[in-house]
């Protein structure tokens, strides 16, 4: 299997290594990869003719990238609208924000509110608007890079294999371990796996052809293994995950601990945070009683293997531990006071983890098994070489 350096030393010396808000220096790209990059926007931005475009922005969102899918939108006959919020970090919509949502047929968004705001949810439900959240597309350089130049259909084909890894039917426990000692669990039931199975993002579904649909742009990592909403969860529901999480790293310290640093869980709820660090403080102070919001792992090969902002890594088989807490981090809000983020929400990271489906392994040592799965190799034969396209990681 292959070996992956992820010491403290190693991601230091990464010049990708980004654990808070900064400018990474990007490198020229040739005349064809960035044809592929725009190729890639094109097709994930799928509009058409007649659409009612509808963009929810906020001030630190490069003006490119609305000038970008302003100019897609009138080369295709649809209609355009902006509105520009006082920051991403909205976990509602604003009142008089809804009147120009009412209309949209397409919506591009960077707000937080997209995923879970019942009110977003209905839209894309009941009235079947397009959805396209751009978390990670904040800078149209960003076109520039391997991870955006990605082919969309190979990422989907990754996806896809990643969810034949879970059990075919039956209740499972998924568990996480490393080499710290973490040991986390969270039980599944055959329903919510097949709720989970349902969902575009399973499907390897990352164009916005399809009614109701709801994809990430730049294409990164993929679907969480858990996330309470999408596996039918209601807020007030427990289902008994529990175990303690050893993180390498978190959204929002510049580098990754060098003391222990553990966060557990029992009955689905944070309880204790072990430690002695500065870090551990911090996170004592504020995530007692916290919740279980997501466990993402990456899916995109050309994504930097080390930089973490602002939302987990996007690494195949990094994980992120998303934890939503009671209230706001002081520490988080004065470190990244204009973070994407709602400063409730910790990311836990980790490089090294095995994560199991019941009996079966889809996290090695983080490597995700699915990048050998045969009808990824395949197709990635079409694209170029299957060993430089899923195995040469960006560092």
């Amino acid at each position: 299997m292959t070996a992956f350096q992820n010491r403290v030393e190693d991601i230091m010396a990464s010049s990708t290594r980004r654990g808070l808000p900064r400018k990474i220096e990007l490198k020229p790209a040739s005349i064809a990869d960035t044809m592929r990059g725009y190729d890639n926007f094109c097709r994930v931005m799928a509009i058409r003719p007649g659409d009612h475009v509808v963009m929810l922005t906020d001030p630190l969102l490069d003006p490119r990238v609305v000038q970008a899918v302003q100019g897609l939108a009138r080369g295709r006959g649809a209609t355009f609208i902006s509105y520009m919020g006082e920051s991403t970090r909205y976990v509602t919509v604003p009142e008089e924000a809804k009147a120009l949502l009412e209309r949209a047929t397409f919506v591009v968004s960077t707000w937080f509110a997209s995923v879970l705001d019942p009110y977003c949810i209905g839209l894309r439900r009941n009235k079947g608007q397009r959805w396209v959240k751009i978390t990670f597309f904040r800078d149209l350089d960003l076109l520039h890079t391997p991870q955006a130049q990605f082919p969309v259909d190979l990422l989907g084909e990754i996806v896809r294999a990643t969810g034949r890894m879970f059990p075919e039917a039956g209740d499972f426990t998924l568990r996480v371990t490393d080499p710290r000692g973490t040991d986390f669990r969270i039980p599944f039931t055959e329903a919510m796996l097949r709720k989970m199975r349902a969902h575009n993002r399973w499907r390897g579904q990352n164009v916005a052809d399809q009614d109701g649909c709801y994809v990430h742009y730049i294409p990164t990592h993929g679907p969480n293994l858990f996330e309470p909403s999408m596996v039918g969860l209601q807020p007030e529901d427990r289902i008994g995950i529990s175990g303690t999480i050893w993180p390498q790293w978190a959204v929002g310290f510049d580098e990754p601990f060098r003391e222990p640093l553990g966060v557990e869980f029992r009955n689905d709820v944070v309880t204790a945070v072990h430690g002695e660090s500065w870090e551990a403080q911090v996170m004592r102070d504020y995530l007692i009683g916290g919740t279980l919001e997501e466990l993402g792992c990456g899916h995109n090969p050309k994504a930097p293997r080390f930089d973490i902002y602002p939302a987990g890594p996007n690494s195949p088989g990094a994980l992120h531990f998303g934890i939503n807490a009671l209230k706001p981090s002081e520490y988080l809000r004065r470190v990244m006071p204009n973070w994407e983020e709602p400063h409730i929400h910790m990311d836990l990271v980790t490089y090294d983890s095995t994560v199991m489906a019941g009996n079966r392994c889809m996290v090695e040592d983080g490597y995700l098994l699915s990048l050998r799965d045969p009808q990824v190799r395949a197709l990635a034969e079409t694209y170029g070489d299957p060993v430089e396209l899923l195995e040469a990681y960006p560092v």
